[in-house]
């Protein structure tokens, strides 16, 4: 809500049916009575009360959300005016706990790629509450680096928050994901810049694994192969990589999903889930993936089921159908099959367990149609 001022006559603003604000307009003073007084000023408009959700500036741009204002010093927000002056083509994400080892490598790297291209960028490099020196280090790299922006966060908030955050605050039209763990290929984010740029069909490019070097193997790949067929199945794509932490997206359009995402590793897979069912085209590349340097993050078992609670929640929230009805169908189908036999061993009989699962799977049904009603009737995303 903004406030007018004029320098004519006073005239009353009205304010909206939830802020009804009294304003008074002074009677008329003819001019020979008493000297020319200074135009009235309405009353200022009193700010509107918080809701959830990101909080848009009347350009589009995303600021510091009240939510997200524990995780940020008082001296992180920018001016409006210095973050439109002179904005990057780029901005690249990169999230940093406890990297002080190898975090100033993976800046180098990344610096000397998009040096040599043709892109404008930024680095924004958010230290999440480091134990370690890893802060001290990106506040030297921010004095030998031009291009780089320190956003420092007061607590720990997962990786999932730091690149919500980060793509909130981000200048650039592009927004580049990526690990400071030296496993991902980041001297090939202008390749992936590029496909963005020359092809507008495509809104998101991700860098899809061809091979598994992380802790765990032998559980990671049966697992993430898993947890694939699941989503490939839910959401009918092929997904070559479900969970690549390498990836490029437009700001503008990942704006509405940003809410969606969890703190987590599962951040990944949500952005990924939520441009698919969105239909907006997702473009793999190939891409190597390294070992990591400095200690995982990743826990198998506790990771390993948010990724699929993750799965299941996207699809839930953008088609329920897909995964209540099947269930409800094949419990009525069993049901009506047990009654048949039931019907033919004992006339007229049906024992508790067949009318449960009839029962059953007409309830699961009727939530799948009220759950798709809501869904088709949310205005937003």
């Amino acid at each position: 809500m903004s406030e007018h001022t004029s320098t004519g006559p006073a005239v009353p603003v009205a304010a909206p049916e939830t802020e009804m604000i009294p304003t008074s307009q002074p009677a008329p003073t003819p001019a020979a009575q008493a000297p020319a007084q200074p135009a009235a000023v309405p009353a200022p408009a009193q700010p509107a009360p918080h809701v959830a959700g990101p909080v848009t500036t009347t350009d589009g741009q995303l600021s510091v959300h009240p939510a997200d204002a524990a995780y940020l010093p008082s001296t992180a927000g920018t001016p409006q005016s210095a973050r439109d002056a002179d904005k990057p083509y780029v901005t690249i994400v990169l999230p940093c706990f406890n990297e002080a080892a190898h975090v100033l490598q993976e800046i180098d790297r990344i610096t000397v790629a998009m040096n040599s291209s043709e892109f404008t960028y930024e680095l924004l490099c958010i230290d999440d509450a480091s134990t370690d020196d890893t802060l001290e280090v990106l506040h030297q790299a921010a004095r030998d680096y031009a291009n780089i922006r320190v956003m420092p966060f007061r607590r720990n908030g997962g990786s999932g928050t730091a690149r919500r955050i980060g793509t909130q605050q981000a200048h650039g039209e592009i927004v580049v994901w990526t690990d400071a763990d030296m496993t991902y290929e980041n001297e090939r984010i202008p390749e992936l810049v590029r496909i963005l740029r020359d092809d507008p069909s495509y809104d998101q490019v991700v860098g899809a694994r061809t091979t598994e070097e992380g802790t765990h193997k032998w559980a990671r790949v049966p697992a993430k192969w898993l947890i694939r067929k699941i989503a490939e199945k839910l959401s009918n794509q092929t997904i070559p990589d479900l969970n690549s932490g390498l990836r490029a997206f437009r700001r503008e359009v990942s704006l509405p999903y940003l809410r969606l995402l969890p703190p987590g590793f599962s951040c990944v897979t949500t952005i990924t889930l939520a441009f698919l069912s969105n239909q907006h085209d997702i473009k793999y590349v190939p891409t190597s993936y390294a070992k990591r340097a400095g200690v995982s993050k990743f826990h198998f078992v506790r990771d390993a089921y948010r990724y699929i609670l993750q799965v299941l929640r996207m699809v839930m929230y953008f088609d329920p159908l897909k995964v209540l009805m099947p269930p409800a169908l094949w419990l009525v189908v069993i049901g009506v099959v047990k009654a048949l036999v039931d019907m033919v061993r004992h006339p007229f009989y049906f024992p508790a367990s067949t009318v449960l699962l009839i029962v059953s799977g007409i309830m699961i049904g009727s939530l799948a149609l009220l759950s798709d009603l809501v869904v088709r009737s949310r205005t937003g995303v």
